[in-house]
C-alpha cells in the first residue's frame, strides 16, 4: 500500500477543527496558493506550520474530496508572515494576535529563536514584563516538547491521541520514560498493546527477560482476561500462558512475578492448595466485598422479627394473595441487611418488590433504588412507581479522577439511605459492587434482585451467582409461575430452556414463534421483511422503538456487523437531507440507533434543565443532529442529549441489531433473535434463555430446531476465576472468632 501513498507539502493556513484530546484534526494547507482540506490523527497542529505529509485523497458525499493524513513531519514556520500566523493562533499561552505582531515587527524571522533561547529580549516590547517573557518561552518550550513525543511515537506507528495521554501522563520527561521503560505505554490511563511497546523495547535494546518486560506483560494478560471476565487467575495458568507470550521459562516469569508482589502491582492469594494472582484493584475489590458482606451479615442478628402481621395488611390493603415463597422473601427483607431475591420471569418478582418497598416505607425507612442501566433504572421506576436510578448516578462518578473510575458516594461521603435495592444484580461486576457497597452506610440494609439463569456481568467477576453459591447470604427462589404470566408462552418457555428442555415451538397463536429457516443467508432478507413491515402492520410496531433484533455473535451474516448494515440500509437510507460521516468502516447517520459500548465518564448531557455526565456501556440512543463543519452529531439517549466529536463516536457502534450479551437489563416489546451456527461455542443455555427474557409482547425465533436443540441441551456455564466465595467464608469464619 504504501507505493500508493502520495506527499504534501505546504503551511497550515486555517485550522477547522481540533480535539487535543485524541489529535483529530480537520485544517486547510497552503500548498503554493492552492488550499487543500487535510484530515487525519496528527495531534496538535498549528496554523503557521510548516508540513510534510504522508498520506491519500478521500471522498466524502458530503466535505467532497479531502487529503487523509497517515503521518506528519513538522518544520517550523520561516517567513515573518507565516511565524506571525503561528503566534497569533493561540498556540502559546500568553501570545495573542496583537504580540505576535509585536514580535515579528522586532525580530522577524529570528522571533521562535529568541522566545526559545533568548526570552528577556522580549521584554524589550512595550507591555512584557521580564516574567511573562520568561513565561511565553516556557510554554513554548512545552508545546515543543509534546511535538517531540508525537514525532517519536509516529515513528512506530502509533497515534498522536496516544502520544497526547503520554504527555499528559509525563510532560517533559516522556521521550526519556519511555526510552527507558517502553512498557509504561501499556498502563490502563495510556493502553497501548503489549506487542507494540514491545517493538520499541526492541528497537530500545532492552533486553527479552527484562523485569519491566515480565511485570508488563503479566497485567497486560490480566487485563485481557479481566475484560473477558475474569478476576483473578490461576498462577500456574498465568505463568504458562506468559511462557508462551513472552517466550521465556517458568523460573524467570517467576522471578519477575515476585517483583511485581514486591511493589504492589500485583496480588497472591491462597486458598489451600490453589494461589491465584490480581491485577491489585480486583482483589482489593473482592476483599472488600467480603469484608463488608461479612460485617453486614453479623447485623443482622439471629432473632429475626415475623413479618406475618404486616405482610396481611399489604395482602388487604392490595388485594392480593402472596404465595408461601413471595412471603418468604418479603419477610428476608425487613429481617436482614443483606437479601437476595431471584427468579426467572411471571414468579411475581415485581409484586413482590411492590410489597417489601410498601412495607419498608411503612417503617419510615429511606430508600434509594439502582439498577446497571440506564434502561433497567426506567423499567425499575415504572413498575414500582418509585425513583431508580443507574448505579453509577446513584453513587455519582467523581470527574475529578482522571486516572480510573471513582465515585463522590464512599465511606467518607456514604449514602443516606436506609436500604438500598438494586435490580439486574447479574449485571454486576466486582468493581461496580465494590463501590456500592463503599458507599453504603454502617446501619444500612442491601436488597439484591436478580436473575441467577442469566449471563454474568460484562465486567469482571460472577457476582450474583457467586453469592448465591456461597451460602451464607439469605436468599430466596421465587419458582412458581402465576396463571396471568402462564399463559405467555414467552415465560413458559423461558423456564423450560432453563429446566433444559425442549420449548413449545409450534404454537402459532401465542406470543411465541418460531420460523425454520435452514439457510442461514436467507434470514438477513426475513428479519429485515418483519421489522420494516411484517411486525408494524399486524402490530404497529415502531421498527426503530419498540423492535429489537438480538443474535448470540458479531460475526457471519447473522451477527450484528452484517445485520446492522443490511437494516440500516432498510430503515435508515442514505440521502442528501441527511448527514452522515464514516468512523473505520461504519457509517453514521441521521436518524441512526446507536449503542455506547464503552464506559465514558466524561461525555457531558442535558435533560431539559438537567444536567449530568456519563454515557454507558450498553445506552442506546439515536442520531439527532449533524454539524456540517466539525461533524460532531447530537444523539438523545432516552432524553439525555450528548454531544459526540467524529473521535468519539470511535465508542459507537449500530445497534439495531445488538448481541444478546448487550441487551441484558433491557427489555423490548419485540424481539427477533436468529441463530447461528458460526460457533458451538456460543450455542449455550443461558445465552438462549436471556435472549427469550429480553422480550416482553412478542419473541420471534428464526433458525432450525437442531439449533434449538442444541442450546439447550448445552448447560455450559462460562468458567469465570474469583473468589468472592472463599473470601467470604474466610470473612465470615474470621468475625466469628473476633
Amino acid at each position: 500500500m504504501e507505493e500508493n501513498l502520495e506527499k504534501l507539502n505546504g503551511s497550515v493556513d486555517e485550522i477547522v477543527f481540533s480535539n487535543l484530546d485524541t489529535g483529530y484534526v480537520v485544517f486547510d494547507l497552503d500548498c503554493s496558493g492552492q488550499m487543500i482540506t487535510v484530515v487525519g490523527e496528527l495531534g496538535s497542529i498549528s496554523e503557521g506550520e510548516r508540513l510534510e505529509l504522508t498520506g491519500g485523497y478521500v471522498y466524502s458525499a458530503k466535505y467532497g474530496r479531502q487529503f487523509k493524513a497517515v503521518t506528519c513531519i513538522r518544520t517550523l514556520p520561516t517567513s515573518p508572515a507565516e511565524i506571525r500566523k503561528y503566534l497569533g493562533s493561540g498556540i502559546i499561552k500568553g501570545v495573542g494576535p496583537a504580540l505576535a505582531k509585536k514580535i515579528v515587527e522586532r525580530f522577524g524571522s529570528d522571533s521562535l529563536d529568541i522566545i526559545e533561547n533568548d526570552p528577556l529580549s522580549l521584554s524589550e516590547l512595550k507591555g512584557v514584563t521580564s516574567d511573562k517573557a520568561l513565561f511565553i518561552s516556557t510554554e513554548y518550550r512545552k508545546l515543543s516538547g509534546m511535538k517531540n513525543v508525537v514525532e517519536y511515537l509516529q515513528k512506530f506507528d502509533i497515534s498522536p491521541a496516544v502520544a497526547a495521554e503520554v504527555w499528559k501522563k509525563y510532560e517533559s520527561s516522556s521521550i526519556a520514560f519511555i526510552k527507558d521503560n517502553p512498557y509504561i505505554l501499556c498502563d490502563e490511563t495510556i493502553g497501548l498493546d503489549f506487542d507494540r511497546a514491545d517493538a520499541i523495547a526492541f528497537s530500545e535494546g532492552i533486553s527479552n527477560d527484562s523485569t519491566n518486560r515480565i511485570i508488563a506483560g503479566l497485567m497486560c494478560f490480566l487485563r485481557e482476561n479481566a475484560d473477558a471476565g475474569h478476576a483473578c487467575l490461576p498462577v500456574n495458568k498465568l505463568v504458562e500462558v506468559a511462557q508462551e507470550i513472552l517466550e521465556l521459562n517458568a523460573d524467570t516469569i517467576h522471578r519477575g512475578m515476585d517483583e511485581a508482589l514486591k511493589s504492589g502491582q500485583l496480588e497472591i492469594l491462597t486458598i489451600g492448595d490453589k494461589s491465584y494472582i490480581y491485577l491489585r484493584e480486583y482483589y482489593r475489590a473482592e476483599k472488600y466485598i467480603a469484608d463488608k458482606l461479612a460485617f453486614m451479615l453479623n447485623m443482622s442478628g439471629t432473632q429475626l422479627k415475623d413479618w406475618s402481621t404486616e405482610i396481611k395488611g399489604i395482602e388487604f390493603a392490595e388485594s392480593i394473595q402472596y404465595e408461601t415463597m413471595q412471603k418468604a422473601a418479603i419477610n428476608g427483607c425487613m429481617g436482614n441487611k443483606v437479601f437476595i431475591m431471584t427468579g426467572g420471569p411471571g414468579t411475581g418478582k415485581t409484586t413482590t418488590l411492590n410489597g417489601i418497598i410498601q412495607l419498608l416505607k411503612q417503617q419510615k425507612k429511606s430508600l434509594s433504588l439502582a439498577a446497571p442501566t440506564g434502561r433497567a433504572a426506567k423499567r425499575m421506576s415504572e413498575v414500582t412507581g418509585e425513583s431508580a436510578k443507574t448505579i453509577h448516578r446513584l453513587l455519582e462518578v467523581d470527574p475529578t479522577v482522571t486516572d480510573r473510575l471513582a465515585f463522590k458516594k464512599n465511606e467518607k461521603s456514604p449514602l443516606k439511605s436506609d436500604v438500598v435495592i438494586v435490580d439486574e444484580m447479574s449485571m454486576v461486576d466486582v468493581l461496580l459492587f465494590e463501590a456500592l457497597l463503599r458507599a453504603l452506610k454502617p446501619s444500612a440494609s442491601l436488597i439484591m434482585v436478580g436473575d441467577s439463569h442469566q449471563l454474568p456481568s460484562v465486567g469482571a467477576g460472577n457476582v450474583l451467582k457467586d453469592l448465591i453459591a456461597e451460602g451464607d447470604i439469605p436468599t430466596v427462589e421465587l419458582t412458581k409461575i402465576f396463571r396471568q404470566a402462564a399463559e405467555s408462552l414467552i415465560v413458559t418457555n423461558a423456564h423450560k430452556i432453563v429446566k433444559g428442555e425442549l420449548p413449545e415451538l409450534n404454537d402459532r397463536k401465542n406470543d411465541f414463534f418460531f420460523m425454520c429457516c435452514p439457510d442461514e443467508t436467507e434470514i438477513p432478507k426475513l428479519v429485515i421483511q418483519l421489522t420494516k413491515t411484517r411486525l408494524p402492520k399486524t402490530y404497529g410496531y415502531s421498527p426503530l422503538e419498540d423492535i429489537q433484533i438480538l443474535t448470540p455473535t458479531r460475526l457471519g451474516c447473522t451477527g450484528t456487523k452484517e445485520l446492522n448494515r443490511a437494516l440500516q440500509l432498510a430503515l435508515n437510507p442514505p440521502s442528501k437531507a441527511k448527514g452522515e460521516i464514516k468512523v473505520f468502516d461504519t457509517v453514521f447517520r441521521v436518524g441512526d440507533k446507536v449503542m455506547q459500548i464503552k464506559n465514558d465518564y466524561d461525555i457531558d448531557w442535558r435533560k431539559g434543565a438537567e444536567q449530568g455526565q456519563g454515557v454507558f456501556n450498553g445506552d442506546i440512543g439515536f442520531i439527532e443532529e449533524m454539524d456540517k463543519h466539525s461533524g460532531n452529531i447530537i444523539i438523545n439517549f432516552d432524553g439525555k442529549r450528548a454531544e459526540y466529536t467524529a473521535e468519539m463516536m470511535r465508542r459507537l457502534d449500530l445497534a439495531y441489531a445488538v448481541t444478546i450479551h448487550k441487551s441484558q437489563g433491557s427489555e423490548y416489546s419485540a424481539v427477533i433473535l436468529p441463530l447461528t451456527s458460526i460457533s458451538r461455542n456460543l450455542m449455550y443455555r443461558n445465552l438462549l434463555y436471556t435472549g427469550v427474557t429480553r422480550a416482553k409482547n412478542i419473541l420471534i425465533l428464526i433458525g432450525t430446531r437442531d439449533q434449538v436443540e442444541v442450546m439447550v441441551s448445552n448447560n455450559r456455564r462460562t468458567l469465570r476465576y474469583s473468589c468472592i466465595k472463599p473470601l467470604l467464608k474466610i470473612a465470615l469464619k474470621n468475625s466469628k472468632g473476633n
